[in-house]
């Protein structure tokens, strides 16, 4: 029964993502502003499909582009936060080769960086302060990697840099984001379970969509912190580590299966601002880890 499920969900998907492709070509080449909504609605129907209840705690800020920042467990997350809310993805530019899922990265117009270029770094941040010059919301994993669901890596701080650029003659707003899978067949997942939804290591990616579309209906928890600009800290390491304290104290709730508690203010990352140098991303080409968080390489909920 469980093959036969996973079987017609897959059949259903491809069906439902090749009728929906040219569409959404269409839509970018003629600029059309329903470029931005329909990968939104295409992968809230995603979820309805997969089985996957959005659970939504806060709201995303509508007070212009936003550059979102959430940690990264597996595949899952592209689908649980665009049905959460319309925004493009920052992902490394070896997504853009996969089959398949590196055009439909492309279809939503996913932002590339090549983290082994240096030279490619300023190209890379012009090309993100465009897009949020554009209108377009992004989400950043500044982990870097994926998790196991259980704890979050450092938050490379050097992705922050693009916070310090003026967008539309203001700083761009900064929102973390807590996501976690709460719910398998309608029970705590836990740890045991976790590794159904966390995609980390060698693991190849289609044995794990096809073991996760065997199990049966789930739930994950997207919770919006509150949004902030790079004027609240004193420099990009404390706006990271404030993210990232921020999204393990979600995740630590959402793992937990407690309501929302005490949330860290942003005062408590703040301080004297430094002499102002020079706009950087080099992380995301040299991959700087911005010593981000007093607990070590990783955070444990």
């Amino acid at each position: 029964m469980m093959t036969a499920r996973a079987i017609a969900t897959l059949v259903l998907f491809m069906a439902w993502t090749l009728l929906l492709i040219p569409v959404q070509m269409l839509l970018i080449k003629i600029g059309s502003p329903w470029m931005r909504l329909l990968p939104h609605l295409y992968h809230r129907s995603v979820a309805w499909l997969l089985r996957l209840k959005i659970r939504k705690l806060g709201e995303p800020s509508t007070a212009g582009p936003v550059l979102f920042v959430s940690n990264h467990i597996s595949w899952l997350d592209i689908v649980a936060l665009s049905a959460a809310l319309p925004a493009s993805f920052i992902a490394k530019r070896e997504v853009a080769d996969w089959p398949f899922f590196g055009t439909l990265a492309r279809l939503q117009r996913t932002v590339f960086v090549d983290r082994n270029n240096r030279h490619r770094t300023a190209a890379h941040r012009d090309e993100i302060v465009e897009r949020l010059e554009a209108g377009d919301s992004l989400i950043l994993f500044p982990e870097g990697t994926s998790s196991d669901g259980l704890r979050i890596h450092n938050f490379k701080s050097a992705f922050f840099g693009v916070a310090e650029q003026a967008v539309r003659g203001r700083l761009p707003i900064v929102q973390p984001v807590s996501l976690g899978y709460c719910r398998l067949n309608h029970m705590p997942v836990g740890r045991r379970w976790m590794r159904i939804f966390a995609w980390v290591g060698d693991e190849d990616l289609v044995p794990h969509l096809w073991r996760f579309l065997k199990s049966g209906p789930s739930e994950a928890v997207v919770e919006f912190h509150q949004p902030v600009t790079m004027a609240e800290f004193a420099s990009r390491k404390g706006l990271a580590a404030w993210c990232h304290q921020r999204v393990l104290e979600g995740l630590s709730d959402i793992n937990a299966g407690r309501a929302p508690g005490r949330r860290t203010p942003p005062q408590v990352f703040a301080g004297p601002r430094p002499p102002a140098q020079g706009p950087s991303i080099d992380g995301l080409a040299n991959g700087d880890n911005g010593n981000t968080a007093d607990n070590g390489n990783t955070g444990q909920p």
